[in-house]
């Protein structure tokens, strides 16, 4: 299974629009942050978590060419406000499987209700075919097996994913025991690490750290990055041995 991070930023990307942060005139390409997404490609089959405002750039600049799914960790317009870019997937495949849960998919009909229209839908519109994702219910995308797992971004509930010894883990605030349990054994952990000040409804670098000591997996990759973290080169020199900053167009093996 191969895991490539379409984007790694926070809610406004990196550079910021008209920000004089140092960080945001960086000449490192890896500290060029799109809205955070991966693209999970296994068995000829490619599947993206999340599909914010840059989802038509990364796809483009990854060049894929076919969509099986969806999936959506929660609401939020930075992982949800590409869903019209579906249409060229829409057109030459059908109707694209959405994972979401039961409010996720309440908030896509509001937004996005012409998608969803089965009566005199417009011609143009896309389509998708929606799979509603229950907590402690495990489901499949072919032959991958995915785990969800329930977490809160402040009060909002959000899912990541683990499939096989891969989680998938963003706007992660805090997290129950029994949610935990599901991420033991591990080889790769990824998860949201805004910045080092503390936020309402993100882990910091530091609770990051902590998280990670506690579920001990064996490498870790932090995302959902804002340019407050800092240089990519510094932090990931400070950082323990098996854990990293991921950047845009890094991609991994899993087992």
């Amino acid at each position: 299974m191969k895991i490539t991070f379409l984007g790694t930023g926070t809610s406004q990307g990196i550079p910021i629009i008209g920000s004089k942060h140092p960080v945001c005139h960086s000449d490192d390409p890896r500290d060029k942050r799109l809205r955070v997404s991966i693209l999970i490609e296994a068995a000829e089959r490619n599947y993206v978590v999340d599909c914010g405002p840059d989802f038509r750039q990364q796809m483009l600049v990854n060049q894929v060419d076919r969509l099986d799914g969806i999936l959506f960790t929660h609401e939020h317009a930075d992982h949800t406000a590409g869903l019209d870019d579906i249409r060229p997937f829409f057109f030459r495949q059908g109707n694209i499987p959405v994972y979401a849960h039961k409010r996720v998919v309440g908030e896509l009909k509001r937004r996005f209700d012409y998608i969803f229209e089965t009566e005199n839908k417009y011609p143009g519109a896309p389509g998708v075919a929606i799979h509603e994702v229950v907590n402690d219910a495990t489901f499949k995308l072919d032959d991958l097996k995915v785990i969800p797992i329930n977490v809160y971004h402040a009060k909002l509930q959000v899912f990541g994913y683990r499939i096989g010894d891969f989680a998938y883990l963003t706007d992660v605030k805090t997290i129950e025991p029994e949610e935990k349990e599901k991420l033991k054994n591990l080889d790769v952990l990824v998860v949201n690490a805004l910045r080092e000040e503390p936020h309402y409804s993100h882990f910091n670098l530091e609770e990051a750290l902590e998280f990670v000591k506690e579920i001990n997996p064996k490498k870790v990759y932090f995302t959902h990055i804002s340019h407050l973290l800092g240089f990519h080169e510094e932090v990931e020199s400070k950082l323990p041995q098996n854990v990293h900053l991921a950047y845009d167009g890094l991609s991994i093996e899993v087992n």
